[in-house]
């Protein structure tokens, strides 16, 4: 069951339990100061909770997005290195106000769970708070559960319970009941309560509150006007259970964006915690963007930054140096538009102001990670408060990010020194905070006249001029500045078409421009450089376009709108642009469509491209007034706005459309039309992505060469390279079987050489050793095997791939009165820089520093000698 589906069978249910659908709240509370983000459902119930709000219904359920990444609840640190923490998470919940309690609350949980979702009744565990009587009796009368799977949690040392929830250290709360999900004994740890509860074998899902008090700031707790009802089921725990993965980011959600960081950051293995962290993390990034937060020094806007940070640094780890991770934007809206159309809304902001930190953090990312590597080499195994201070202020590292990498090299960070730092910067960082850079342009002469549909050159005036944003009488070779013409024949970017480019030569100096832009409406920017001489207000120029360029946008242009048609034509009249990009090189087209294009739709809208291109029909131009143009079946483009006038681009018979770009004057110009690419980019949005002309030709020879060198690699003919790929897949299979029983076939012999090795202690045979060449299933079966040929025996076997090492002990049933397989697991794991737990009898850990593996696996003897 796909994550979209849970999410809505859950909403669904819910619904027809007369609960009122509620939209998720965004993710800065705007109801409580006390918090950072949202960080659970009934954040945006708060107030109704405490009898200060009242709404039109009693019953709601909801998907809320959540962040935990700041303040009490804060997850960042082992985000992407455990299978269940995350920055950004779906709460799915149910809420009632003064309606139903406990009674409902159980039901409506259970009869979801396994009528509705399938789950089985007998894999499932609950807990109630000590005192909650009426929770367990309903869990262990009315639905049934057997009572040694119904746990009373008591208070922990010092105060406070898992089972007694409350949002912040203040405001409602009241005791839980939680449902556990066993995935059985092959996965190590208790159940809740037992001592080695922390396992991943059990695994909470739903936490059902029941909302009693209201805390107060000395603690006390008053009554709540009206008892109340409030549950949290992660989207993400549940997706995993239902989905048949123990791992949250094994879901469909987290391998589409696992998948999308791999390919940006250019890593084969998919396994790789940097990989989970970055695909976290861009899920934080982009919700936060779209609800307001910008990255920032203070409050939400430096956690975002933090966050961002980290995963640019998990980039770096990965070998990717240059922006990427902003492009993962367009990755989420495809996983995510759908439930949130807001993101979609607000891709490209969020992109941009990911991009713009991506730049501001690359700029010193290097040059600071050089100066830590330097500094992390102390003897003292102590990075300096000052150092960690410097890296924070003058190349952006976060305190977090640094504390991060000294970690991994052993190194202790000096906090109260980089505090003392801190302090004594806080009060410049304000001051100088008040003062801000604005790259726009403030420009108040006259309008631009633009000439360019008819003519590429043109003599014109220099009315005004701009280096660094700032307006100025005068430029001098190699100053990058903005020429502002009383005429023009440049086309300045609009419509999706690209600023037009090529050169202004004067008596005293040659600009080349390299783009053009409106700075306001009839105010064109020749954006550029000064060549030679000097240009000065006043100055007389010679314009002319770089007609290459102009012509190649033409051809894509008037393609695209012979596109636009032949896709009305093949998928019907709702499509509708949602955006393009048209420059020389290519065009790319949004448009309104749910799925993706079949082949064959595909086929044929390049086929009535091309015909039209054929018949060579006139391109018209003509300028009518904007309710005529509608009138007579012009097309008008989603987002784009019109004044009484507008112009209109017909095509033969096949099209028109109102348009302000620059076009072919025959179809036949285009020469040669081809899609190269279709894809999705956003929930019911497709992109379109294709050539033309001598683009499209150079298009068709590539891939003509592609399959060429494809053949001469597979030393076969261009027509059976496919039969060729399948041949070798299908070897490719028969060879990872044989591979795979031959492992298998090695793991068991060098079993039998292992046993020899065993040596006694106290009556009982011991053997610690290390088999790189098997997996965990292979050291399991290896380890089942020695038991039984030792007959009475402890053993402990280690394996590593890169740096993961993997751990099996087996303790045969005589002898596990004295040692216990999850101890000597936990051990050894320690040792590694992990941890294990499971069974008496047969236990699984792991950790990350293979280096370490022989040691840990030769104090084994000492150990088991110490408890026989």
């Amino acid at each position: 069951m796909k994550s979209s589906q849970i999410r809505t069978k859950f909403l669904q249910y819910f619904e027809s339990k007369g609960h009122t659908i509620v939209a998720s709240s965004p993710l800065v509370p705007g109801n409580d100061p006390t918090l950072l983000f949202t960080n659970s459902g009934m954040v945006q119930f708060k107030d109704v909770f405490l009898g200060q709000d009242r709404r039109a219904y009693s019953r709601a359920t909801t998907s809320q997005r959540c962040v935990r990444a700041g303040g009490k609840h804060n997850d960042l640190e082992n985000v992407g290195y455990t299978a269940r923490h995350h920055t950004f998470f779906e709460m799915l919940g149910n809420f009632s106000f003064g309606d139903y309690f406990k009674r409902d609350a159980i039901q409506f949980a259970w009869e979801l769970l396994t009528e509705v979702y399938g789950l089985d009744p007998a894999l499932m565990w609950t807990t109630v708070y000590k005192d909650d009587d009426e929770a367990y009796e309903l869990w262990t009368r009315m639905i049934g559960i057997a009572p040694e799977r119904c746990i009373r949690i008591d208070d922990k040392p010092g105060g406070g319970s898992d089972n007694f929830w409350q949002m912040a250290d203040t405001g409602p709360c009241g005791p839980c009941t939680e449902i556990f999900y066993d995935h059985g004994p092959a996965v190590a740890g208790g159940p809740p309560g037992a001592p080695d509860a922390d396992g991943d074998r059990y695994i909470e899902i739903w936490n059902l509150v029941f909302m009693q008090y209201n805390r107060d700031e000395s603690g006390k707790l008053h009554p709540l006007p009206r008892p109340s009802v409030d549950t949290g089921m992660g989207l993400e725990r549940i997706a995993a259970v239902l989905q048949g993965v123990h791992s949250n980011y094994e879901i469909d959600l987290f391998q589409d964006l696992i998948q999308a960081a791999a390919r940006e950051t250019g890593s084969r293995d998919l396994a790789d915690n940097s990989l989970k962290v970055i695909a976290d993390h861009i899920r934080a990034c982009s919700f936060l963007i779209t609800d307001g937060v910008i990255p920032g020094n203070e409050g939400r806007g430096y956690v975002l930054r933090r966050i961002v940070r980290r995963a640019i640094r998990h980039g770096y780890k990965l070998g990717q140096t240059q922006p990427f991770f902003h492009r993962l934007v367009d990755d989420l809206a495809r996983v995510m538009g759908e439930a949130y159309p807001e993101l979609v809304r607000a891709k490209e902001r969020v992109a941009q102001i990911l991009l713009q930190e991506e730049q501001r953090f690359a700029e010193t990312l290097d040059h600071g990670m050089k100066i830590l590597e330097g500094a992390l080499t102390r003897e003292d195994k102590m990075l300096d408060g000052e150092m960690v201070f410097q890296l924070y202020d003058t190349f952006g590292f976060p305190v977090d990010l640094t504390a991060d990498i000294a970690r991994e090299r052993g190194v202790r960070v000096d906090y109260a020194g980089f505090e003392a730092a801190m302090e004594r910067q806080r009060e410049r960082a304000r001051a100088a905070s008040r003062f801000s850079m604005s790259g726009g342009v403030s420009y108040s002469g006259r309008v631009t006249e633009f000439h360019g549909y008819d003519t590429l050159t043109l003599e014109s005036s220099v009315v005004a001029l701009y280096r660094e944003g700032t307006q100025c009488e005068e430029i001098a070779a190699g100053d990058a500045a903005i020429v502002v013409l009383d005429r023009t024949p440049f086309y300045a970017e609009s419509g999706g078409q690209v600023g037009d480019r090529g050169e202004l030569a004067g008596v005293n100096g040659t600009f080349l421009v390299e783009d053009t832009q409106k700075i306001q409406a009839d105010v064109f920017g020749h954006k550029g450089q000064l060549q030679t001489g000097r240009m000065k207000v006043g100055d007389k120029v010679m314009c002319a376009v770089d007609a290459q360029a102009r012509a190649r946008a033409a051809w894509n242009h008037s393609a695209t709108h012979l596109m636009h048609a032949a896709l009305r034509k093949v998928l019907g009249a709702h499509v509708q642009q949602k955006g393009s990009l048209v420059d020389p090189d290519r065009t790319r087209f949004d448009f309104a469509h749910n799925e993706p294009m079949t082949a064959e739709q595909i086929t044929q809208v390049e086929d009535l491209v091309n015909r039209e291109i054929r018949r060579n029909a006139y391109v018209s131009a003509r300028v009518m007034k904007y309710d005529d143009a509608v009138k007579a079946g012009a097309m008008a483009l989603f987002g784009e706005k019109y004044g009484d006038e507008v112009r209109v681009i017909g095509m033969g018979d096949f099209s028109a459309e109102l348009c302000g770009g620059t076009h072919v004057k025959r179809t036949g110009d285009i020469g040669f039309f081809k899609i190269v690419s279709e894809t999705g980019i956003a929930a019911g949005v497709r992109r379109i992505e294709a050539v033309t002309a001598d683009g499209a030709t150079a298009w068709v020879r590539q891939q003509e060469k592609r399959v060429a060198d494809a053949a001469a690699t597979l030393k076969t003919s261009p027509q059976e390279v496919n039969a060729k790929i399948q041949q070798m897949i299908e070897t490719v299979r028969n060879l990872e079987k044989e591979l795979a029983r031959l492992k298998s076939k090695m793991t068991a012999s060098q079993g039998e050489e292992l046993a020899a090795q065993a040596t006694e202690v106290k009556g009982a045979k011991v053997l610690a050793a290390r088999l790189d060449s098997a997996d965990a299933k292979g050291l399991r079966e290896t380890v089942d095997k020695l038991k039984t040929k030792l007959a009475s025996a402890v053993i402990v076997l280690g394996a590593s791939d890169g740096d993961k090492v993997t751990l099996i002990a087996g303790v045969t049933p005589d002898l596990t009165g004295k040692v216990k397989a999850g101890d000597i697991v936990g051990h050894v794991a320690q040792q590694v820089g992990g941890k294990g737990g499971g069974r008496p009898d047969m236990a699984q850990g792991g950790g990350t520093q293979p280096d370490k593996l022989l040691s840990a696996l030769d104090s084994v003897r000492r150990w088991v000698e110490e408890r026989l």
